[in-house]
């Protein structure tokens, strides 16, 4: 089979070539479109049941909310933790599940015991929800809420934060959720007066009650006058903090009403709060963070969300900015520019010693022409996997690795194509490149599969550490993977345009002074092997000693 495909790239060229291009495009493609981060994104597969609680002490959190939660979680499938966390006002249950569970899946396995959980759970405490599609990476931006001239305070700036950067923001695709940290969350609050509640005969239930009841808009029906219709509606939606006290709680024998603001004072307040965010030592700020949608391109993302940005500063109350302290484009950047320098260096030097080595620079250049094609044909397949660009695995890629099929295909062909013309053999250039391909392809394969079969324990490590190093294993299995498929095709096929001319080979000054040196210890340990057995053991040995595992 490996012949085959060798007599049909070599009888075929043009066709070959043709889909060495065609693949060319869809990796340049990929490439361009491959999910780019930093670090592989080694969170697992969990969901999170979060309850707010104000007011709620940890302990009453914890036999209210986060039992019945936890409770609720228990017995669904392919769970390996469900752990809890309960503070003052806010239950955090989250459920672990194994890696090979989609998010989605798991997603609503959760939504469907939540209902078992609400029944469990009293109305007025607090009703369980999901937390957003996100990890531990999810964090992509953040920004802050500021006003220099010192117009907006703390409040208005998280109500600004709130009601419109917030929505806007949410509406970028590949963000999941926007917090907002810092500042006061605005409330107007009703504060009831005992003593007055106590003389008119009320209880803090029935102020409850007409605040809720008198806080709504309601639709009645129609009335027709002619060709038109007049709709009705009762309109009770509160706009103004003054309107809280004009509703009636209570009327009396006389007919006398009871308004909120006989046993309450209305004031403008904030929620209760844990913390703060500060900046700089210059005291207390308002921030925003984004969070990205699980599986996102980070990058792309980020980059919609500063468009956006701009949107937003347009809406934005005179006086106020916003102002990001962080963004993971710096990060990304930083990394991706890290990998092509070690690429573009690694590319050089291996380009390099091809030159010296082959004493042939036309085989050398289409050796060379082996490294971009093998990563193209890489982003395709990690396009196809799911496997993301990051420091991990675009920095494992090395071309001394992908280029060896082709070295071997060229240097081969390079010789036979010398000793051809050296010799005056009218054997046509095509038939003299297709031997020598054919002699060396079955050590080719084997070479490169046995570089490949390396990798393949790696492929078995879970979790963290599979999270972490598969994606590195993966992409590098991807590029050898190429070379080898280009090493059997194109590289025969370019042969014979490249070595049409007069081919002569040149025996580097590096190989003459590498043979010198190497024959006599290849003859030496030829002639005593035990011994040279012997000396490599007792080596290994004292490695063992001097770097234990």
């Amino acid at each position: 089979m490996i012949n085959a495909l060798i007599r049909f790239s070599v009888a075929n060229r043009l066709i070959v070539l043709l889909l060495v291009g065609i693949m060319a495009a869809g990796g340049a493609y990929s490439l361009l479109n491959l999910p780019i981060d930093a670090v592989p994104d080694v969170t697992n597969v969990q969901v999170q049941v979060l309850t707010a609680a104000p007011s709620l002490a940890p302990l009453e959190m914890e036999r209210q909310v986060t039992f019945p939660v936890e409770v609720a979680m228990s017995g669904l499938p392919d769970v390996e933790e469900i752990r809890s966390v309960s503070k003052f006002g806010l239950s955090a249950v989250t459920v672990v599940f194994d890696d090979s569970v989609d998010t989605y899946f798991a997603r609503q396995l959760v939504l469907e015991r939540l209902s078992q959980a609400r029944e469990q759970i009293p109305s007025s405490i607090g009703s369980p929800e999901m937390g957003p599609i996100s990890t531990g990476l999810g964090e992509i931006y953040q920004y802050e809420l500021r006003s220099p001239d010192g117009s907006y305070d703390a409040k208005a700036l998280r109500t600004i934060q709130d009601w419109n950067v917030r929505r806007q923001l949410l509406g970028v695709p590949g963000a999941t959720e926007i917090n907002s940290f810092g500042g006061f969350e605005k409330q107007y609050q009703v504060r009831v007066t005992p003593e007055k509640l106590q003389s008119y005969g009320l209880t803090l239930r029935d102020v409850y009650d007409a605040v809720s009841r008198n806080n709504a808009n309601v639709g009645g029906a129609y009335i027709e006058k002619g060709a038109e219709q007049y709709l009705l509606r009762g309109i009770g939606l509160i706009e103004k903090p003054n309107e809280i006290g004009d509703i009636v709680v209570k009327t009396g024998r006389e007919g006398v009403p009871v308004y909120v603001r006989d046993v309450a004072e209305i004031v403008e307040g904030s929620t209760v709060r844990q913390g703060a965010v500060t900046a700089d030592g210059k005291g207390e700020i308002v921030a925003g963070i984004v969070l990205m949608l699980k599986g996102e391109n980070s990058r792309t993302v980020v980059q919609s969300v500063k468009e956006r940005v701009e949107q937003v500063k347009k809406s934005l109350p005179k006086g106020v900015e916003l102002v990001p302290f962080y963004d993971r484009t710096e990060l990304i950047d930083r990394a991706i520019a890290t990998v092509e320098t070690n690429l573009i260096e690694g590319a050089i030097l291996v380009i390099v010693v091809l030159l010296l080595l082959l004493g042939n620079w036309r085989g050398a250049l289409l050796v060379a022409t082996i490294i971009p094609l093998s990563m193209l044909f890489a982003a395709i397949l990690m396009r196809f996997f799911n496997v993301s660009g990051n420091l991990m695995s675009l920095g494992a890629l090395d071309f001394g690795l992908i280029v060896d099929g082709a070295v071997v295909m060229v240097e081969n062909a390079v010789r036979r194509r010398a000793e051809a013309q050296h010799e005056k053999s009218r054997e046509p250039p095509e038939r003299t490149i297709l031997e020598a391909c054919l002699e060396v392809a079955r050590p080719v394969v084997f070479a490169v599969a046995i570089i490949a079969i390396v990798y393949l324990p790696i492929l078995s490590l879970r979790g963290i550490e599979g999270k972490m190093f598969v994606p590195m294993a993966l992409t590098v299995i991807f590029a050898l993977l190429g070379s080898l498929i280009l090493s059997l095709t194109f590289v025969p096929a370019m042969l014979t345009f490249v070595l049409k001319g007069k081919v002569s080979e040149k025996e580097s000054f590096i190989i003459r002074y590498a043979k010198q040196i190497y024959k006599p210890a290849f003859n030496f340990m030829a002639k005593y092997r035990p011994q040279a057995l012997a000396i490599a053991i007792v080596l290994v040995v004292i490695s063992g000693a001097i770097f234990p595992f």
